[in-house]
């Protein structure tokens, strides 16, 4: 090291300098989460962000079945019908009344979804979340929200039928090419037919599903034979057409199709009225030429939910529709200037009347509940709208909602009924329930209620392929004792 020389001793300096550089280089934190020799903060279990809202089917009692392929039961619907005076002349004996009975049936169907996880998801999950009982867990939830679907509007026996020809008005309210014959078609849909529309996806029609087996099944996606084409000329500028169909009881929304030349007609709005205001080309991919010449309303793998029992005639539930208003608009819900509602105080004065007994709960939807809110306001009763000031934070707390509605047709006075949003609901229906009948001695524990030929299960399939395959199943039907109990009024405009 004596014999080195100083220009020897400076390169071998700044050598050391430039390795340490990039040494330091070489050990800077990563841009990536996935570069270099980052640790991975991976939070475990996955997180589970999606919502679970199943209100029906958590209030509704869920008892067992007795074997059969239906539930059985008769009714007495009612006693001394004829109204027979009771008065009795000296030493004879009385009249003799006349009793109504009923036969009622409801048949059970099986209910399931299946999922399956590789050999592969399971050995990349360990560690971090057990993904077989996942799918499992994600199976009975998915398929307590589909039950959630039909206990609300499950349609197995009400049919459609085919959706009226629209009625068709020419306007200048929109930017439609003008000189020129539109034609529109309408499909009417029910709650499974309208949860599963959208303009850019389309309606289903008559749906062959391929099963987990290899089986096929076959049923009705909850749509209306199509209409009729109706044609229509647009002759002024900033073109436009008002649309309507006459109602159908069991629709609670309807598509439109149309376009410049028939045959063409294009799926452009989903509406939860009987009508549209058309003001533009159609946006949609679906072509009603696309759809079959029959009516696929009925999904019969499934059974009747509460609103399908109350659009039934012969049920006699409470029924209502809104009338047609203005195209697009419809009929809203009518202030009665004092704090209620004229279509509410008409219902509940109806189960009164018919039926001498009051609704327990009114479901909902955003738009209805914050109609009915904005109604309430609307009267005179001012006192209804409140600040609420909290002295604790110094802050104050604005906003109001109607949680209740007073029904004024009550035995012992003025009876409170929650108001409640139903996450299915749609814009412009709303369900009475009912879950206490006020007669005594009637044999009725539950109004309604889930009788189970066999209630949640699981099935874990043997191994055919490297996966492992689940099934969650249940075989159950909706019994309903009283639908006169229950009511719906639809139609309804928003404003």
């Amino acid at each position: 090291m004596n014999n080195l020389s100083a220009e020897t001793l400076a390169a071998i300096k700044e050598a050391q300098k430039n390795a340490s550089a990039e040494l330091m280089k070489a050990w800077t934190q990563s841009a990536s989460a996935i570069q270099g020799l980052t640790a991975y903060d991976l939070e475990a279990p996955a997180k589970l962000l999606y919502p679970v809202i199943t209100p029906l089917r958590n209030s509704t009692p869920r008892v067992s079945g007795r074997g059969g392929i239906q539930a059985n039961w008769r009714s007495i619907t009612g006693i001394n019908i004829t109204g027979m005076s009771p008065g009795v002349g000296q030493g004879n004996r009385s009249g003799v009344i006349t009793t109504s009975t009923a036969n009622n049936i409801a048949a059970y169907a099986s209910l399931g979804l299946e999922d399956n996880v590789t050999f592969e998801a399971d050995y990349a999950a360990e560690g971090f979340d057990d993904v077989k009982a996942r799918a499992v867990e994600g199976l009975l939830r998915s398929l307590m929200i589909g039950e959630e679907k039909l206990i609300l509007g499950g349609d197995a026996s009400l049919a459609l039928a085919t959706t009226p020809t629209p009625s068709l008005v020419a306007g200048t309210a929109g930017s439609l090419a003008t000189d020129v014959d539109y034609s529109v078609i309408c499909v009417a849909l029910t709650l499974e037919g309208f949860l599963n529309a959208s303009v850019a996806g389309g309606i289903l029609a008559a749906v062959a599903r391929t099963n987990a087996d290899g089986s096929v099944d076959n049923y009705g996606g909850g749509s209306a034979q199509k209409s009729a084409n109706a044609t229509v000329s647009v002759t002024g500028p900033n073109g436009s057409i008002s649309a309507t169909v006459a109602q159908v009881r069991g629709a609670v929304a309807y598509a439109w199709f149309w376009s410049p030349s028939a045959g063409t007609e294009i799926l452009g709005l989903i509406t939860t009225i009987n009508s549209a205001l058309i003001t533009a080309t159609a946006t949609g991919t679906q072509t009603a030429a696309s759809l079959p010449a029959s009516d696929n309303s009925r999904n019969v793998l499934v059974f009747d939910g509460l609103l399908t029992q109350v659009f039934t005639v012969a049920n006699n539930g409470y029924f209502s529709a809104q009338p047609t208003g203005v195209a697009g608009t419809g009929t809203p819900l009518t202030s009665d200037g004092a704090g209620g509602i004229v279509e509410l105080d008409v219902a509940l004065k109806s189960f009164w009347d018919t039926s001498r007994l009051s609704p327990t709960a009114i479901y909902v939807s955003s738009q209805e509940i914050q109609n009915i809110t904005k109604k309430v306001l609307a009267g005179a009763v001012n006192s209804a709208q409140r600040f609420v000031f909290d002295s604790k934070q110094g802050m104050i707390a604005g906003g109001t909602l109607v949680r209740s509605y007073l029904n004024k047709f009550a035995m012992d006075g003025a009876q409170e009924i929650p108001v409640k949003l139903h996450p299915n609901m749609p814009a412009g229906t709303m369900l009475f329930d009912t879950d206490v009948l006020p007669y005594p001695l009637s044999n009725v524990t539950n109004v309604k209620q889930i009788r189970a030929r066999r209630d949640y299960y699981q099935i874990e399939w043997p191994l055919r392929t490297r996966k492992y395959e689940y099934g969650v199943y249940a075989d159950e039907v909706l019994q309903n004792y009283f639908v006169p109990a229950f009511g719906s009024i639809t139609n309804i405009g928003n404003g």
